[in-house]
C-alpha cells in the first residue's frame, strides 16, 4: 500500500469532518451530553497592561463549583445550563476579577483583561497558575514556571536562564556544568522535545551549555512535561519542554534591556495598526571576546568567542474570529582562533488561530528549524592552499493543525502532524599544496506524520480523566542507499555486505515504521486539599543523536532511524500524592511522584567506533534496553514574604546491552542516585529581594580502570566493567540580591540592580575524572626481584573550581 497515499488520505479526512461539523453548525446529536437548554460562555483573557493572551487562567463558575482554563492562546469555552452565573478569572500575579453572566438561548462571548497585582510575583514560585491547581488540575508531572520568578533566581554570571532554571525541579538533571542539555527521568538529552512556539530546537545552549538560547526577555510561559503526555505531543520519548514567546505590547511602546558581566540584551515591542497587532523584537550579545581583546598576544589576538541571538514575533488580528502569528529565533556561537568552529539553531514559526464557533478552536502551525554547525582550520581565509572546512545540519519543515472542541464536561483535542526530515551527517573539503578535495556523507531523508485524538473528561465532581490515542508513521526515504552487514561477534564492528547495497530514487520508500502511542491519565480528589493521581503514556522518537562522549556537543550528529537503526520506544507510568495545606488552604504545596520507565531500542557504541564523516555507521552501533525508576519528593511554600521550595529525587536509570559489561545491566552516563534542590526568596522590603539556591546530586558514573601492567616502560589499564565507579558528589550554593530602583510619579524608567555570587563557597564540584600516566616511577617487588614502574594519577576537571561574583543592570521604559 502506498504510505504516503494513506497519509494523504488521513489529514483530509481530518479536514473534511471539521468542514462538515462547521457547515451543520455544530448541531450535535443528544447522545453527546448537550440539550437545547444550554448555552456557551466563551472568550479571551488578556493581560490589560500590554494585552498578551494569558495561559491557563481559572475560569469557575460559583453556582456549578465547576470551570475551565484558557488554552496556549488564552481562550476559553464552558457550557452551562440556562441561568443566572457568578465567573471568578483567577490568575497568579494578577487581580481576582468576577462577573455576573444570564445566560439565555444565546451564547455570550466575554472577553476579559485581568490587572496585575501591585507587587512583584513572589509567592508562587514555580506555579501551574491556579492557587490549588497542584491538586485540581489532571496533569502530573509538569511544571510551569513564572519568568518573573527566574528572575529573582541566583543565576551564573547574573543572566537569567531557563534551562538551569529546570534543572531545579525534581527529577531533571544534568551530567555537569559545561553539558549541552538536560536529563530528565533517565533519558538522555536528544530525548527531550524543546519547542519554541511550537518549533523544535535542536541544540538548547549557547557557550557550551552555560547559557540557554532562550531570552528571558522574550519568554512568555515555560513548561515542562515529564509524564502523562497528552496524545498532542510525539516525537520524543522522554519529556517536552514547550517555550512560548511574548506577543508583543499591544498598549504602547516598551524598552527592555539589561547590561552584564558577559552579555548585554535589549528588547523593543510596540502595538502597531491601531493595536489590532504588535510586535516584539529582542536580541543578545556577549562580548568576553571584546573584554579580552586588550590582553590577547600572538595568535590569539584574533581569537572570537562569542555569542549571539535574534528573537522576534508579530501578530495580528484579521477579526474576531482570525488571528495570525509569525515568530523567529535566530542564534549562533563562534569560537575560536585561526581555527574554531561555530554553530547555532534557525527557527521560523507561522500560526493561524480560527474560531470556527464558541465550541470549536482552530492553531494551525508551519514550522521551520534548522540546526547546522560549522568546523573550519582556517576562520579567517588566510590560507587557500591548505584548509579544512567540514559541515553539518539537520532541517525540518512541517505542518500541524489542532483542533479543540469544547463540549459539557469534556474537552476534545484532535489534529496531525507533518514533519519532512533533511539530514546532511557531514560534508567536507580539503586542501593540501593547492589540491582541494571535496568528500563526504549524502544527505539522508525523514517523513514522519501523526494523528492524534485526546479527551478530557470530568465524571463526577471528584473523578477526572484525561485519556488519548496518537498513532505515528515513518519513512525513511530516497534519495539514498542501505546497508545490509554481515554477521559478526556482538560487541565487534559489522562489515557491510557491499553486493546487497540497494539505491532509491527520490521520496522511496526505504523503511517504514509505525506506532500506535496511548495515553492515560487520571485525578481522584479525596477532598478539597487533597487528590491522587495516576498516567501512562508510551512514545516513539524517531531521530537520535548520535554521541560517545560524556556529554552532547555542538559538533554531535543527529541521524534518523533506518532499516538498521530502530525507533526508540517508551512506556512510562507514573502515580502521586498531592496535598495542599496552610493558611488559606494553599500555602504549601507538598506532592509525591513514583515512576517507571521502559525503553526499547537504545543506541550504544562498540568499543573504539567510528561516529563522524563514516558512511557505515550503523555497523559501529548496538542495540539495547533500558529501565528508569524513582521516586520524587516536592515541598513549596506560596505565601508570606518567604516562598520557595524543596525537592528530592531518588532515582536510577540502567541499560542493557548486549556486548557490553558482561551483557550484565549497568548505569547510564547520567544516573544519579540522590538529587536534592532548594530554593529560597525573600522580601527584606520593597526595593530589597534576597534569594538562595542549594544544589546536590550524587556524582555521576565513569568507567575507571581496575587494575594495569607495564609494557615497554608505559603503564597499560585493565577495565573491568563499564561505568564501574562515580564521581565525587556536586554540591553548590548560589546567592543573590535584587534592589529596585526609586519609583516616581510620572517617571517611565524603571531599573534594579542584580548582585549575585555563584558557587559560593568555591566547590570544585568535578566534571570529569581521567588518568594519565606520570613523570614520576614507583619501585616495585616481583619475585624477589624490584622494578621502577611509572605511576598513573587521577586527575579531577572541574569547570568551575572558585566563586563566580557578578553584577547586573536590568532596565525598562
Amino acid at each position: 500500500m502506498n504510505y504516503f497515499l494513506l497519509r494523504l488520505c488521513l489529514i483530509l479526512l481530518v479536514f473534511s469532518t471539521i468542514d462538515q461539523a462547521n457547515a451543520a453548525k455544530l448541531s450535535l446529536p443528544a447522545d453527546v451530553g448537550l440539550r437545547a437548554a444550554n448555552a456557551t460562555i466563551s472568550g479571551y483573557v488578556k493581560d490589560a497592561a500590554n494585552g498578551e493572551g494569558l495561559i491557563g487562567v481559572s475560569v469557575y463558575v460559583k453556582e456549578l463549583s465547576t470551570g475551565a482554563v484558557t488554552n496556549d492562546y488564552g481562550f476559553f469555552s464552558l457550557t452551562l445550563p440556562e441561568g443566572a452565573y457568578t465567573v471568578i478569572f483567577t490568575y497568579v500575579g494578577y487581580k481576582k476579577e468576577t462577573r455576573t453572566v444570564q445566560l439565555s438561548a444565546q451564547n455570550v462571548r466575554l472577553n476579559m483583561e485581568l490587572q496585575q497585582e501591585g507587587k512583584d510575583l513572589q509567592e508562587v514560585v514555580v506555579s501551574t497558575q491556579r492557587e490549588d491547581d497542584n491538586v485540581k488540575n489532571i496533569e502530573m508531572s509538569v511544571n510551569k514556571i513564572d519568568i518573573r520568578t527566574i528572575q529573582k533566581m541566583p543565576a551564573l554570571l547574573g543572566e537569567v536562564d531557563v534551562i538551569r532554571s529546570i534543572q531545579l525541579l525534581p527529577g531533571v538533571s544534568t551530567v555537569g556544568e559545561g553539558s549541552t542539555g538536560f536529563n530528565v527521568r533517565g533519558g538522555n538529552t536528544d530525548q527531550n522535545l524543546v519547542l519554541l512556539d511550537e518549533a523544535p530546537v535542536y541544540n538548547s545552549s549557547h557557550l557550551f551549555g552555560f547559557f540557554s538560547v532562550f531570552n528571558p526577555d522574550a519568554v512568555k510561559d515555560v513548561k515542562l512535561i515529564k509524564g502523562g503526555i497528552p496524545s498532542l505531543y510525539g516525537g520524543r520519548i522522554s519529556s517536552i519542554l514547550d517555550v512560548r514567546m511574548k506577543e508583543g505590547n499591544a498598549k504602547r511602546p516598551e524598552v527592555n534591556g539589561g547590561i552584564g558581566a558577559i552579555f548585554s540584551r535589549l528588547t523593543y515591542e510596540r502595538p502597531f495598526l491601531g493595536g489590532r497587532g504588535s510586535f516584539i523584537v529582542a536580541g543578545r550579545r556577549s562580548y568576553a571576546d571584546i573584554l579580552a581583546k586588550p590582553f590577547l598576544s600572538g595568535d590569539l589576538k584574533g581569537s572570537r568567542f562569542y555569542f549571539y541571538d535574534l528573537t522576534a514575533k508579530a501578530n495580528y488580528k484579521i477579526n474576531d474570529k482570525n488571528t495570525v502569528f509569525l515568530s523567529g529565533y535566530l542564534g549562533r556561537d563562534v569560537f575560536g582562533a585561526d581555527f574554531g568552529f561555530n554553530w547555532g539553531n534557525t527557527t521560523t514559526s507561522l500560526r493561524w488561530n480560527h474560531v470556527f464557533s464558541d465550541k470549536l478552536f482552530l492553531n494551525t502551525t508551519a514550522f521551520y528549524s534548522n540546526y547546522d554547525y560549522l568546523l573550519d582550520s582556517d576562520l579567517k581565509r588566510k590560507e587557500k592552499n591548505d584548509f579544512f572546512r567540514w559541515k553539518s545540519k539537520i532541517i525540518n519543515y512541517s505542518v500541524k493543525p489542532d483542533f479543540t472542541l469544547f463540549l459539557k464536561n469534556n474537552t476534545l483535542t484532535f489534529g496531525g502532524q507533518a514533519i519532512l526530515y533533511t539530514f546532511e551527517p557531514g560534508t567536507a573539503e580539503a586542501a593540501s599544496g593547492g589540491t582541494v578535495r571535496a568528500f563526504g556523507l549524502e544527505k539522508k531523508y525523514a517523513l514522519e506524520s501523526a494523528l492524534y485524538v485526546g479527551n478530557e473528561q470530568q465524571i463526577s465532581s471528584r473523578l477526572q480523566l484525561q485519556y488519548g490515542l496518537r498513532y505515528s508513521l515513518y519513512s525513511y526515504i530516497g534519495p539514498g542507499e542501505s546497508y545490509a552487514f554481515a554477521d559478526t561477534t556482538v560487541g565487534l564492528r559489522r562489515q557491510p555486505i557491499l553486493n546487497q547495497t540497494r539505491t532509491y530514487d527520490k521520496f522511496e520508500p526505504i523503511k517504514t515504521y509505525g506506532n500506535w502511542e496511548p495515553r492515560f491519565a487520571a485525578k481522584y480528589e479525596l477532598n478539597a486539599s487533597s487528590s491522587l493521581k495516576l498516567s501512562y503514556n508510551r512514545l516513539a522518537q524517531y531521530i537520535h543523536l548520535i554521541s560517545n562522549t560524556t556529554a552532547s556537543t555542538p559538533l554531535d550528529v543527529w541521524t534518523p532511524s533506518t532499516n538498521n537503526i530502530k525507533p526508540q520506544i517508551a512506556d512510562q507510568i507514573a502515580g502521586g500524592y498531592f496535598r495542599n495545606f496552610g493558611k488559606s488552604g494553599n500555602a504549601y504545596e507538598a506532592s509525591v511522584e513514583v515512576y517507571y520507565k521502559w525503553l526499547q531500542n537504545q543506541i550504544d557504541y562498540i568499543d573504539g567506533a567510528d561516529l563522524l564523516l563514516n558512511k557505515y555507521l550503523e555497523g559501529e552501533l548496538l542495540n539495547g534496553r533500558g529501565r528508569a525508576y524513582g521516586a520524587e519528593f516536592y515541598l513549596k511554600k506560596n505565601q508570606g514574604p518567604l516562598t520557595g521550595w524543596i525537592s528530592y529525587t531518588l532515582a536510577k536509570t540502567e541499560r542493557l546491552v548486549e556486548g557490553i559489561n558482561y551483557n550484565r545491566w549497568f548505569p547510564t552516563r547520567f544516573d544519579k542516585r540522590h538529587t536534592l534542590n532548594m530554593v529560597a526568596l525573600y522580601d527584606l522590603t520593597k526595593r530589597v529581594n534576597v534569594s538562595a539556591t542549594f544544589a546536590f546530586a550524587t556524582g555521576t558514573p565513569g568507567t575507571f580502570p581496575t587494575g594495569g601492567y607495564v609494557f615497554q616502560g608505559w603503564r597499560a589499564q585493565i577495565i573491568d566493567g563499564r561505568n564501574n565507579y562515580r564521581i565525587p558528589a556536586y554540591h553548590r550554593l548560589d546567592l543573590a540580591l535584587t534592589l529596585q530602583g526609586k519609583k516616581k510619579p510620572g517617571r517611565k524608567w524603571e531599573g534594579n540592580w542584580v548582585f549575585s555570587a555563584y558557587n559560593v563557597y568555591a566547590r570544585r564540584n568535578p566534571f570529569s575524572v581521567f588518568f594519565q600516566q606520570a613523570d614520576d616511577k614507583q619501585t616495585v617487588t616481583v619475585s624477589g626481584e624490584q622494578f621502577e614502574v611509572p605511576v598513573a594519577k587521577a586527575y579531577r576537571y572541574s569547570v568551575f573550581a572558585t566563586i563566580i561574583p557578578s553584577v547586573t543592570y536590568n532596565f525598562k521604559f
